[in-house]
């Protein structure tokens, strides 16, 4: 909207030409879901706890868990209202893109919204149930996939790249779909999953999301694309702020949920930004990438189905308790000290997945 505005302004004052710039409006980006973020916090903590909306607390999970009991949850209504009005603002609502991740961000979000109003306000412990669940994803996550591959402009768009090889590239065709589709409904389990201690999420997605939107700004610039050896995206550059909203939303939003943490992001938020990293991926054409730098999401997804799979097969259990964080708190490591790890941990992953750029 602010870029329709300054566009306009600039014909009369040369100084709005520099809101044109991606960088200063990702900085804008950053700083404007930040501030919402920060100011709208304490309300919505406020309202959610006026209105009972409360964390339930597995009784068969870590001791430590039970003083949890209570704490407001659906805080991640916050960081999505923060994104989306950040991305409305500063990007360029002419472009395919910003609408299609929208658009895939808030639908996982009121998928989740529905899971948990119906596990804390209608106490219904199964939540949404998961054959719904995983229907109204797949619906989502098969209609985003065939609108990017219906609109795609360039080859680049539905090939599938690998990190390291700078020559090799698969031509997906139809199976883009499939593709498109797993990741994005992948990474939005992956992210819930690892929604388990306080802040743990949160960090790791916004590290993730500020690595992709250094692939976004490369890969929509067509000299830095073939500098880089990466496929060039036309108009993937304007994800660039939409991955800064979500690192100032999800450090507004790590301010109250960090240990001991005020609210909780629940599923509408834990859901929704998995499938944001997802899409951007898929966008950018990283889907390997994402699948190095959300090494920590992958871990604590694996450590599910191995779990369920042993279980069922061996009668045995993997892990004390799976996801993976909740093993290590059984070991007796405190929840700060798992938190902290599993952060420098996606850190190094996320190095990892920025040198593919170079290292072809």
């Amino acid at each position: 909207m602010l870029l329709w505005l300054t566009q306009y302004l600039a014909q009369y004052f040369a100084v709005f030409d520099v809101f044109n710039y991606l960088t200063l409006r990702s900085i804008l980006g950053v700083l404007t879901s930040l501030a919402f973020s920060l100011l709208l916090g304490p309300w919505v903590i406020g309202r959610l706890t006026s209105r009972q909306i409360g964390q339930a607390v597995r009784d068969d999970g870590p001791e430590s868990h039970l003083s949890k009991a209570g704490t407001p949850t659906m805080g991640g209504a916050l960081i999505l209202l923060s994104i989306a009005l950040s991305t409305l603002l500063w990007s360029d609502l002419s472009n395919r893109f910003v609408w299609i991740v929208l658009g895939v961000t808030l639908s996982f979000g009121a998928i989740g919204w529905v899971d948990d109003w119906r596990k804390v306000v209608e106490k219904n412990p199964r939540g949404l149930p998961a054959r719904w669940k995983y229907f109204w994803q797949s619906i989502v996550g098969f209609l985003a996939a065939y609108l990017l591959f219906s609109t795609a402009q360039v080859p680049a768009e539905t090939q599938l790249i690998f990190p390291f090889f700078k020559e090799y590239t698969l031509e997906l065709g139809v199976f883009f779909i499939l593709l498109t589709y797993l990741v994005i409904v992948g990474s939005s389990n992956a992210v819930n999953l690892t929604d388990g201690l306080d802040g743990l999420a949160i960090l790791p997605t916004v590290m993730v999301a500020g690595a992709l939107g250094i692939f976004a700004y490369a890969a929509g610039n067509v000299n830095f694309a073939n500098y880089l050896l990466i496929p060039f995206v036309p108009g993937s550059g304007e994800l660039v702020v939409f991955c800064a909203a979500i690192i100032g939303a999800g450090l507004g939003f790590l301010w109250f949920n960090t240990y001991p943490a005020q609210v909780f992001m629940g599923d509408v938020g834990a859901l929704a930004l998995g499938a944001a990293l997802g899409v951007v991926a898929v966008i950018v054409r990283q889907e390997i990438v994402l699948f190095i730098m959300g090494g920590i999401f992958v871990a604590e997804t694996l450590s599910v189905i191995l779990q369920v799979a042993s279980y069922k097969l061996t009668g045995r259990r993997v892990f004390r308790m799976a996801p993976l964080h909740h093993h290590f708190e059984l070991k007796g490591w405190p929840e700060p000290r798992v938190i902290v790890r599993f952060w420098i941990i996606t850190v190094v992953l996320v190095l990892i997945g920025l040198s593919t750029l170079k290292l072809r």
